[in-house]
């Protein structure tokens, strides 16, 4: 349990990120495929003792979303030049903006789930990363928008009356000139840790292991020995795709809680395996694969093999089957048996995607109509 005196500094924002790290035992980040199962994890470890996770299967995407963290790394480390990183480091802030203020954007509404003070750490992370902030503009600032169009129009009858005499500065985008880097990398990540984890000791309150659910994706573990420390604990979630693609297409679709899968099964199986294979392989210690079905069909050795990766003892596990039950949710699995509509298209994934497949200890022949939601 974190000491009452650390609990009230980390409400209050003011807990840097070398304290957190002292009382904060593990960070746990559950992921998957899109539709792998990856929120059974994020039940599985919630029924432990001394827990958070306050807002369930929210997804945390700051880190790799459009013009997250891991993109600015690349701009700044791979894909820089003279003038480029201003833009990036721009886009980047603008990115978190838009994750703190949109209240009704699914992954968004961080000032609630995060708090005030996400774009403080924000603004010091960018501030840290800024070697070079001067007065100029380049071609990025000179892009029109409505507002610089709607001053240009202003400005334009006054110009005339009075002989171009006023008005000599320039419209631009912005107007705080250049914000450059050329950090290095080693640099990039230590400010980088420092940004994560004090956005974490915001989540934690007072309990001593965090889940933060899609913090991490597969295609991104490869990062995870640059930005994290041995609490990070990542667990991948992979799902035999035939009871993927029958959920999504004859169940979450007809429910309007689809993912962006085709639905056609012909390009699905080219779109799902040219995905896998995009992933770059890690062997970093702090990951751990493994499948949806183990935690139903193999419970009890794929729960101790979970509570040996993160550190758990058996005993903490004081909410057993009360947030996810494998006898429930073995329903949702082998839909592929279940009605012979599917049988064209099971064919086709069990020839193409053969590699994915997972071996059932025994068959079933689970409905679409017996499924369950969580």
């Amino acid at each position: 349990m974190i000491e009452n005196s650390i609990y009230e500094k980390t409400k209050k924002g003011i807990i840097n990120s070398v304290d957190y790290k002292k009382v904060m035992k593990k960070l746990i980040v559950p992921t998957g495929y899109m539709g792998s199962g990856s929120s059974a994890v994020t039940d599985l470890i919630s029924e432990y003792e001394n827990c958070s996770n306050e807002f369930k299967s929210y997804e945390y995407v700051f880190l790799h979303c459009p013009n997250g963290l891991f993109d600015l790394e690349d701009e700044l480390m791979y894909g820089n030049n003279a003038i480029k990183s201003d833009y990036s480091i721009r886009t980047f802030y603008e990115q978190m903006k838009n994750l703190y203020d949109k209240k009704y954007w699914w992954v968004g509404n961080y000032k609630k789930i995060i708090g005030p003070q996400f774009m403080k750490y924000t603004q010091e992370f960018v501030d840290s990363i800024t070697e070079f902030h001067f007065d100029g503009y380049w071609y990025m600032h000179q892009e029109p928008n409505f507002k610089m169009i709607c001053k240009l129009v202003l400005r334009k009858p006054i110009k005339i009356i009075f002989r171009n005499k006023l008005f000599n500065d320039k419209i631009l985008k912005y107007n705080d000139g250049m914000k450059l880097s050329f950090i290095e990398k080693k640099d990039f990540y230590k400010e980088a840790n420092k940004y994560i984890y004090n956005i974490i000791n915001n989540i934690s309150h007072n309990v001593d292991n965090v889940i933060m659910d899609q913090l991490l994706l597969p295609f991104n573990m490869y990062r995870v020995d640059n930005y994290f420390g041995d609490d990070l604990r990542a667990i991948i979630v992979e799902r035999d795709p035939r009871d993927v693609f029958i959920l999504n297409k004859y169940v979450w679709k007809e429910k309007k809680i689809s993912i962006p899968y085709p639905t056609d099964v012909e390009t699905f199986c080219k779109y799902y395996k040219k995905m896998r294979k995009s992933e770059h392989p890690t062997n970093s210690k702090k990951v751990l694969r493994v499948h949806f079905e183990d935690l139903i069909y193999k419970y009890e050795e794929t729960v101790k093999t979970i509570e040996n990766f993160v550190g758990f003892d058996s005993d903490k596990h004081i909410n057993k089957k009360r947030r996810f039950n494998p006898d429930l949710s073995i329903k949702n699995t082998q839909l592929f048996n279940g009605k012979t509509d599917y049988e064209n298209e099971i064919k086709i994934i069990e020839k193409e995607l053969k590699e994915y497949l997972y071996e059932f200890p025994y068959n079933l022949n689970n409905l679409t109509a017996d499924t369950v939601e969580f």
